[in-house]
Formats: structure tokens, sequence, C-alpha cells
């Protein structure tokens, strides 16, 4: 569970601006029928927009849709397998911008790359589209794209003209200590989320996607919730130990009146096609009284 936290804050602190899309499939091209991706939001769309029978291949902490349960693995974001790559005949591999030498590699392989680079909430939409045209699913990808759009629109209308609290959001930290806190800065999808969920986060300021909170620098911003995503489920007994850690910071409101929340789901802290539902859950974390039956 560490190592996997460890990966997706690694994922978190080296996502960048938008987009670099790869060609699309040109009239008269087949689409590819061989995909690699070991990024778990693109492997998400592939199978949201009907492109799972083209997959052959996903990532070590790939495990949505449970079809990937019976794919190859080829390692992950700081571990790729290149030669486990190679062996299964790819014609088209999901990369991250940041792995630049196996980027390299492919293309000395003539393996055509699809580019990921991913920052904003709304670029989830954006990747989708124009993954959608690179592996010949366009309509189907256009029709997620706008069913996300329209749940993330109903969301904020939910919310709209009520108290906005302040909000913590951590997404990495030293299990059973206030050590090593990452949270949400105020660049990045889960910054986006927790606008989009009726919130207002505390860094916000910070012009980074993350920031390495100490606990000083909780109590001097003092939020009035603090939610920590988590992308794989805990027992009650550790939620509960891990949610009494923070009573050392009685002074903070979010301890003092009881709301700091552990959301364990993965939908929280991936951005592909699950991510309006992520967004729900952290409205529902921020208004309770908004989302009563």
């Amino acid at each position: 569970m560490r190592l996997r936290r460890a990966i997706i804050a690694s994922v978190l602190l080296t996502m960048t601006s938008m987009l670099s899309a790869s060609p699309q499939v040109r009239s008269g091209e087949q689409p590819p029928s061989r995909i690699i991706s070991a990024i778990p939001a693109v492997t998400e769309m592939l199978f949201a927009i009907g492109a799972g029978p083209q997959v052959v291949a996903v990532g070590s902490f790939d495990t949505y849709p449970p079809e990937v349960a019976g794919l190859a693995r080829v390692g992950a974001l700081i571990d790729p397998d290149l030669e486990r790559m190679l062996a299964l005949r790819p014609d088209l591999v999901m990369v991250y911008e940041t792995q630049v030498d196996l980027r390299r590699q492919l293309e000395r392989a003539k393996i055509p790359v699809f580019l990921y680079r991913h920052a904003a909430l709304a670029d989830v939409t954006v990747v989708l589209r124009a993954l959608g045209a690179r592996v010949g699913r366009p309509a189907a990808a256009e029709a997620v794209a706008a069913d996300i759009e329209r749940s993330l629109e109903a969301i904020r209308t939910r919310v709209a003209g009520r108290r906005r609290p302040r909000a913590l959001v951590v997404f990495g930290r030293e299990k059973g200590a206030l050590r090593g806190i990452y949270a949400s800065g105020g660049v990045g999808f889960i910054h986006d989320m927790v606008e989009a969920a009726g919130g207002t986060n505390i860094f916000a300021d910070v012009r980074r996607e993350s920031v390495q909170a100490t606990s000083e620098l909780i109590l001097a911003r003092g939020p009035d919730v603090i939610l920590e995503l988590n992308a794989a489920p805990v027992s009650d007994a550790e939620r509960a130990a891990e949610r009494a850690v923070w009573q050392v910071l009685s002074a903070v409101p979010a301890v003092r009146n009881g709301r700091v929340h552990m959301i364990d789901d993965e939908r929280t802290v991936i951005p592909g096609p699950r991510v309006a539902q992520g967004a729900e859950l952290i409205a529902r974390a921020l208004h309770p009284d908004g989302f009563k039956q």
C-alpha cells in the first residue's frame, strides 16, 4: 500500500500542464489493435470508450476495470519493463511525458506512442477525446466526455450558494504520524475537484500541484475540513487510528469539530472517466447536508 501511495504521489508531483495529443487515425488507416497502457487513468479511459479489446498489457498498479486482472503487466511510471513491452508487439504505447528514456527507446523501435501529460480537471475530457480519436473510438469518447462534463456541472449546481468550507486535501503522509504530508496545491485536478465540490483549498494560493505541509503550516492555515484521499481501501480500525493521529492538532477547526475525513477511493486520485464520481465523494464530505435524500 505504501508503494502504491508513493507512486500516486510521484505521479501528482510530475504531472505538467497539458496534452501533447498523438496523431489521429487517418482515413483508411486501421486503428491500433495491440495497445499497452501502464497509466491507470488512460487504461480506464480505454475501457470506458470500448477499446478494452485492443489493450494487451497494463501497468503494475492498474486495477480497474476488473478486466485488467487477466492482462500482462509491464511495470509503471518509475519501472517500465521495455523488454516485456517489445515482446508483446504493441502498435501503440501510452507514455507519460516524463518518461523521456522510454519514449526514445520505443521510437527507436518504431513503435508509436501516445504522450500523456495531465493537469487540470477540465483536461480529463480533453485527453478522452484525443484518445478516442487516436484509437478509432471518437464517438464513444465524446459520449463519455460529455457525461463527465454534465455530471460535474450537476455537482457544481447542487453545492452552489452554500458556504464553501476551507479544506486541507492530503494525498500522502507517513502512516501513523503527521510527517511527510503532501497536500494539494492550487494547481491540478485534485484542487479543481475540491473547487467543483464546493470547497476552498487552503493552499489555493500556492501555484503548484503539491505542497509539503508541516504541522505548523496547517495550524496557521486553520482548515475547516481535512480530507485524506487514498487509492486503496483501509479497514475501519486503520481509518479510526489514522484519524486519531490528527488529534495532536486539536486547535485546528477541522480537528476540533470532528471534520477529518478519510476517503479511501481511487476515484478521487485517478483523473480518469470516474473523476466526476470522485468529485461527488468529496462534495458529500464537504456538504453532507446537501446530499441527504
